[in-house]
C-alpha cells in the first residue's frame, strides 16, 4: 500500500502544482496590474516556490551540447553504446580530442538518483577524455521477466562494460572513477579482473566518498544502517511497484523514500534554499533563483532500486563489512583485494562529507597489501562536502586536476 499511497498524493500534489503555477504567472503578467500591488509579489513569489517543489519529475536528459577547452567551445556527441535491462553504457566525446585521447569510465551511484547528477563531473571530464557513464535504469520501468539484479549482476555489469572499452579503445583497461556507491562493487570489480589477468582491467582507479569501510568516522547513513536489523528494512522501506508500471510486481526500494531520507537529513538548509529562492523570486533576481530550481529539477528527480540489491548492499556494506573484513564474495568466489597488483587507486574524500565520513574510502589504500606504494595515492578535499567533491567549483579547479595528473602518470 505504500507506493499506492504516494502516487495518490503525487496525482494531487500534481493538480495543486498545476494551479499554483497558473497563478503564479497570472500574478506576474505585466498586463495584469494585481502583480505590482500589494502582496501581489510576494504571493507570485510564494505560488511558483510551491508549484516548483510539488511538480512531477521525470528522468532528467544530460544536455552537455559543448564544452570548453584549449579556449573554445568543442560540440559533444552523445550516445547509447551498450544497452542492458537494468543500465545503459553511455559515451560522451567532443570534436577535437586527439585520437589517442584515454578512456574514462564514470560509474554513477546507484543510490535513488539518476546518473544525471553527475553532469557536473561527466562535462569537465569531457575537456580532456572520451568519457563513459553507467546510465542506470529505474527498476520500476525493468519488467520482472529481466530477473534479478543485486551486487552480484552489478559488478558483472561494470566488467562487461570495461570489455567493451577495451575492445573499442586504445587497447589495455580505461580509467575508471567510482563515486560513492559504487566504490564498493567497483573496487571488487578491479580486484577479480587484476586476478583474472584480464586485459581490460582498469588502469587507474579513483573511488571518491566512497563506503570502502563504515567503520571509520561513521556517519548518520552508517548509523542507521547499523542500528536496525535487517528485517525493518524489509518490512519498512521496500514496496511493490503497482500495475501502471512496467516493473509491475517488483519489490524495489522507492525513490521517493530515498529523497525523503536525504531531505530529512539536512531538512533546515533545504527550507533555507526554498527561502532564498521566494526572496530572490520577490527581487526579481531571477539568475540566483533558476540557479536553485535547476539544483532542486536535478535533485528530486529520484528513481527506483531493486530490493535485492538494496537489502544486500545495506547487509554488507554497512553491517558485515565485507569487503574490509575479506568476507565479500562474487558468484560464490571470495574476492581478495590483494589480487589488485596493477591497478593504481587514487581515493578522494571531502572534508565536510557527511555521508562518507573520513577515512571510509582512504581504507582502500591500506587493504591493497599486494599492490606498489608509487601505485597508491590520498587527497582530501579542504571544505568539501559529499557533493562537493564530484560538481561545482572545488570539482572543478581543484580535485579535477589531480585525478587528471594520477591518470597521466599511470596512464
Amino acid at each position: 500500500m505504500l507506493y499506492q499511497a504516494y502516487e495518490l498524493q503525487r496525482s494531487w500534489l500534481s493538480s495543486a502544482s498545476a494551479w499554483a503555477s497558473i497563478g503564479a504567472e497570472m500574478l506576474s503578467n505585466p498586463a495584469l496590474p494585481m502583480g505590482y500591488m500589494g502582496m501581489g509579489p510576494a504571493v507570485a513569489s510564494a505560488l511558483e516556490v510551491f508549484a516548483h517543489a510539488s511538480a512531477n519529475r521525470g528522468k532528467p536528459a544530460w544536455n552537455i551540447e559543448t564544452v570548453p577547452a584549449n579556449g573554445k567551445r568543442w560540440p559533444v556527441e552523445e550516445a547509447t553504446v551498450v544497452n542492458k535491462p537494468f543500465g545503459d553504457l553511455k559515451r560522451f566525446t567532443r570534436d577535437g580530442l586527439p585520437d589517442d585521447a584515454p578512456s574514462m569510465l564514470i560509474v554513477a551511484p546507484m543510490s535513488g538518483h539518476y546518473a544525471t547528477l553527475l553532469r557536473g563531473t561527466v562535462e569537465r571530464m569531457i575537456e580532456n577524455y572520451v568519457v563513459y557513464v553507467t546510465d542506470w535504469a529505474d527498476a520500476k520501468t525493468v519488467p520482472l521477466s529481466e530477473g534479478r539484479f543485486d551486487l552480484d549482476e552489478y559488478i558483472d555489469y561494470v566488467i562487461q562494460f570495461l570489455e567493451h572499452i577495451g575492445q573499442g579503445g586504445n587497447g589495455g583497461g580505461a580509467h575508471v572513477m567510482a563515486v560513492c556507491q559504487p566504490s564498493v562493487p567497483v573496487f571488487a570489480a578491479t580486484a577479480i579482473m587484476n586476478r583474472d589477468g584480464h586485459a581490460c582491467a582498469p588502469r587507474t582507479l579513483t573511488m571518491m566518498g566512497g563506503p570502502i569501510d563504515t567503520r571509520c568516522s561513521p556517519t548518520t547513513v552508517n548509523d542507521l544502517a547499523m542500528d536496525r536489523p535487517l528485517a525493518w528494512f524489509r518490512q519498512n522501506v521496500i514496496a511493490t511497484v503497482p500495475m501502471q508500471y512496467r516493473g509491475a510486481g517488483r519489490r524495489v526500494y522507492p525513490g521517493f523514500l530515498q529523497l525523503a531520507s536525504f531531505m530529512s537529513m539536512n531538512l533546515g538548509s533545504h527550507l533555507q534554499s526554498h527561502y532564498e529562492m521566494f526572496k530572490h523570486l520577490t527581487e526579481g533576481d531571477e539568475e540566483s533563483a533558476n540557479a536553485t530550481k535547476d539544483f532542486y529539477d536535478e535533485y528530486r528527480s529520484v528513481c527506483d532500486m531493486t530490493a535485492e540489491f538494496y537489502i544486500q548492499t545495506v547487509e554488507e556494506v554497512f553491517q558485515k563489512h565485507s569487503l574490509p573484513n575479506s568476507t565479500f564474495m562474487h558468484r560464490g568466489k571470495r574476492v581478495d583485494l590483494g589480487d589488485i597488483t596493477e591497478t593504481a587507486l587514487l581515493a578522494i574524500e571531502g572534508e565536510r562529507d557527511d555521508i562518507s565520513g573520513l577515512g571510509q574510502t582512504r581504507a582502500a589504500l591500506e587493504l591493497t597489501p599486494n599492490l606498489d606504494p608509487s601505485k597508491k595515492r590520498y587527497y582530501m578535499a579542504e571544505g568539501a562536502g559529499h557533493y562537493g567533491i564530484f560538481n561545482g567549483s572545488k570539482w572543478r579547479g581543484k580535485i579535477a586536476p589531480v585525478v587528471e595528473e594520477f591518470v597521466a602518470m599511470h596512464g
